[in-house]
C-alpha cells in the first residue's frame, strides 16, 4: 500500500490532498486506529469537517488554526457513532455554530435480528450520547461551491455508518481502510451488512478511498476485492474449524488467528462471532444452547 502522505506530518498538521480536500490526523494511535482517526476539511470558504474525531482539546485547536483566513465550518458531518470519530462534535459546534450531520445515533441502522438477544456483548467504542442535529437518509446530497457528496448508508461495522462519495473517490470511514480490516463487532457490527455495504462501494468502483484512518487508498477497486476476498476466505476458516470440533468463537479465533498479536485476539473473537451469526442466519452454523458471546458453535446436524 502507499506510504501515509500524513506520516510526515506531526498530528494535527493539515496536509493537502486535493484542492477542495484536507486531512488532519488525531493524535490517537493504538492498534485498533492506526496511526490515529483522519478528520478532512471539505471545500474552501465555507468548510465541512468530516469526523472531527476524539474529544483532544489539541484536536479541536489544530482544526480551527487549519482554517484559512475568512474559511469558517458550517457543516459537521459524521461518519459513524464511535467515540474516536465522533466524541469531538458537541466541542465543534460549540465553537463553530455549526450543525452536526449523520445517519442516526448509536443504536440507528443495527440488525433487529440481534437486538433481542442477551449476551453477545459489544457497545465497545460507541459513542452513546451521540445525536445528530439533522438526520441523513441514504442517496442525500450534500454541495458546496464546486463539490458534491452523496451519503450512502454503509452498516456493518456499525449501524448507522456513513460513506460519502464525492467525485471518483470514496470516504469509506472504517468500512475500508488500507492498513488493516475493519473490526466487525456483533450486535453492533452485522457480517451480512458488512459484506452488503462491501459490494455496494464495489459496484461504485471508486478510484481513490479516503478512510477513517491511514493513508488514501489508490487504486481503491483492487483493496475493495481484497477485502471481500479476505472475509469470504475467513469465512472458509471457520467452516474448516468447526468441521475439525466444535468451539466457542474465543476457541475458533485461537485455532485460525495463529499468528496475531495475543492482544488482538479478543478483536479477532468479536469478529469470528459476527462470521458465526452470519452463518447462523444461512443455515450453516449453529450456537449451543444459543447465539451469545460464549456459546459453543457446531456445524448444523444434518
Amino acid at each position: 500500500m502507499p506510504s501515509d502522505p500524513i506520516d510526515a506530518a506531526v498530528p494535527g498538521q493539515p496536509v493537502s490532498l486535493t484542492q477542495n480536500l484536507r486531512v488532519l490526523r488525531a493524535a490517537n494511535p493504538s492498534p485498533l486506529t492506526g496511526s490515529g482517526t483522519n478528520s478532512y476539511l471539505i471545500g474552501r470558504g465555507e468548510v465541512t469537517v468530516l469526523d472531527p474525531g476524539p474529544a483532544d482539546p489539541a484536536h479541536l485547536q489544530a482544526l480551527l488554526a487549519a482554517l484559512r483566513p475568512g474559511e469558517r465550518i458550517t457543516r459537521i458531518l459524521i461518519s459513524h457513532a464511535h467515540l474516536d470519530h465522533s466524541a469531538l462534535a458537541p466541542a465543534l459546534k460549540a465553537a463553530t455554530h455549526a450543525p452536526v450531520l449523520a445517519f442516526g445515533t448509536a443504536r440507528d441502522g443495527l440488525n433487529p435480528a440481534w437486538q433481542g438477544l442477551s449476551g453477545l456483548g459489544g457497545g465497545e467504542g460507541c459513542d452513546h450520547s451521540f445525536t445528530p442535529d439533522i438526520r441523513l437518509a441514504d442517496g442525500q446530497i450534500l454541495t458546496g461551491d464546486d463539490w458534491q457528496l452523496e451519503a450512502l448508508h454503509t452498516p456493518g461495522h456499525l449501524g448507522n455508518h456513513l460513506c460519502f462519495v464525492m467525485g471518483e473517490g470514496i470516504f469509506s470511514a472504517d468500512l475500508a481502510m488500507g492498513w488493516a480490516t475493519s473490526i466487525v463487532s456483533p450486535p453492533d457490527g452485522d457480517m451480512s451488512d458488512y459484506m452488503a455495504s462491501l459490494d455496494r462501494l464495489i459496484a461504485r468502483a471508486p478510484k481513490v478511498l479516503w478512510p477513517g484512518h491511514g493513508a488514501p487508498v489508490d487504486p481503491a477497486l483492487p483493496r475493495l476485492e481484497a477485502l471481500r476476498a479476505h472475509r469470504l476466505s475467513r469465512e472458509a476458516q471457520i467452516l474448516t474449524a468447526l468441521h475439525d470440533g466444535p468451539g466457542t468463537a474465543a476457541e475458533l479465533a485461537a485455532r485460525i488467528y495463529t499468528e496475531v498479536d495475543p492482544s488482538l485476539l479478543p478483536a479477532a473473537s468479536r469478529n469470528v462471532l459476527a462470521h458465526l451469526l452470519d452463518l447462523s442466519q444461512r443455515r450453516l452454523a449453529a450456537a449451543h444452547p444459543a447465539a451469545t458471546r460464549d456459546a459453543l458453535w457446531s456445524l448444523p446436524e444434518a
